[in-house]
């Protein structure tokens, strides 16, 4: 990237459902940008968004969007089957680009996302949420204040019990739970043992124990061992019917961390009607239920999104590009060939 951007950056997002909504929500509270046009394959959804958020333009494909001379930075807000000949198409363009997790439906597909940006000399952001968190950054300052220590082993753990229509259809997946929530614990893991130090080896297991409506594993567990023999242990599942249960602990030599997204939101209800919507696939609308505040602060949006403008306009490298979709891919797919074996499986990294 040479020179230094326009400000503000202009922004177009590609897609308008659950993802681009959560960005369009964050982007509402970030300087520095204006979103400028909105690409949706449904021109009602894309009516809708366009009011909703004062977005100008809407265009209905990928190719309308990237060769509009008003648009600088393309943000993918779409399931990651249609990754590679998206980014194709932004980077043959010559737009820098913010990707959604995961990069692929596996280390191959985000090698290529990767060769793609890195051809075509543009900027690229991969949108890990998770190291974004306000509860996780904040822990991750007091592991760096040395408040506990030297970092021993975190541990991960992602569940829900309502998958996306798209997730639980393996061919678009990748996988099951493993890769769209799993990916999120990888870089976790990653962020707190720190990025100098590289995943070898993992230790796996998954199985379908409860769902009917996926051929995938529905509960799945690994061990990620690193080149110094720390360990990040990942736990996920789609058979968490309480809702969205998003947990982690950050074990040192001298403390421990512990941080829950969802558990702990600040506001406890008892609904004797229906709510609506409670907050991120929520198990109940009635009852006992614990509202999130304001979603896209708590799972990291907004702080994504305002160190994704703040890097492009100073034309530094984010925090997480495409290199770390491809990583945190690469141990998903070693964990899927443990489950097979049922043995430790190396991690792939040579499409670096």
């Amino acid at each position: 990237m040479t020179g230094r951007p326009r400000t503000p950056v202009r922004i177009g997002i590609l897609g308008a459902g659950f993802v681009a909504d959560f960005y369009l929500r964050a982007l509402q509270h970030v300087r520095g940008h204006e979103v400028t046009v909105l690409a949706a394959r449904s021109a009602e959804r894309g009516a809708e968004f366009a009011q909703r958020f004062g977005i100008p333009t809407v265009v209905g494909t990928t190719t309308e969007l990237v060769q509009r001379d008003d648009v600088d930075l393309v943000v993918v807000a779409l399931p990651h089957d249609l990754h590679v000949p998206i980014v194709a198409e932004i980077a043959a363009a010559g737009k820098a680009v913010i990707c959604t997790k995961p990069l692929g439906r596996n280390s191959a597909e985000a090698a290529e996302c990767l060769r793609l940006v890195r051809d075509a000399g543009v900027w690229h952001g991969y949108a890990e949420t998770e190291v974004f968190a306000p509860g996780l950054v904040k822990a991750k300052q007091l592991v760096d204040s040395g408040a506990i220590g030297d970092v021993v082993s975190v541990r991960a753990r992602e569940a829900h019990g309502h998958p996306h229509e798209h997730a639980r259809n393996a061919e678009r997946m990748g996988g099951g739970p493993l890769r769209g929530l799993g990916c999120h614990c990888v870089a976790i893991g990653r962020w707190f043992l720190g990025y100098d130090h590289t995943p070898v080896e993992v230790l796996a297991w998954g199985d379908r124990l409860a769902r009917t409506d996926v051929t995938t594993e529905d509960t799945a567990t690994a061990i990620v061992r690193f080149d110094d023999r720390r360990v990040v242990q990942v736990e996920v599942g789609w058979n968490h019917i309480a809702g969205l249960d998003v947990r982690n602990e950050i074990h040192g030599t001298a403390g421990w961390i512990g941080t829950d997204e969802t558990g702990e939101t600040g506001v406890r209800a008892f609904a004797g009607r229906s709510a609506g919507y409670v907050m991120e696939k929520a198990g109940a609308a009635t009852g006992w239920i614990t509202p999130v505040p304001d979603e896209p602060w708590v799972y990291g949006y907004h702080g994504e999104m305002a160190h994704f403008i703040e890097c492009f306009l100073a034309g530094e490298q984010p925090r997480q590009t495409f290199v770390d979709g491809v990583i945190d891919n690469a141990v998903i797919d070693a964990a899927y060939r443990s489950i097979e074996t049922g043995t430790w499986s190396p991690v792939d990294l040579s499409d670096i």
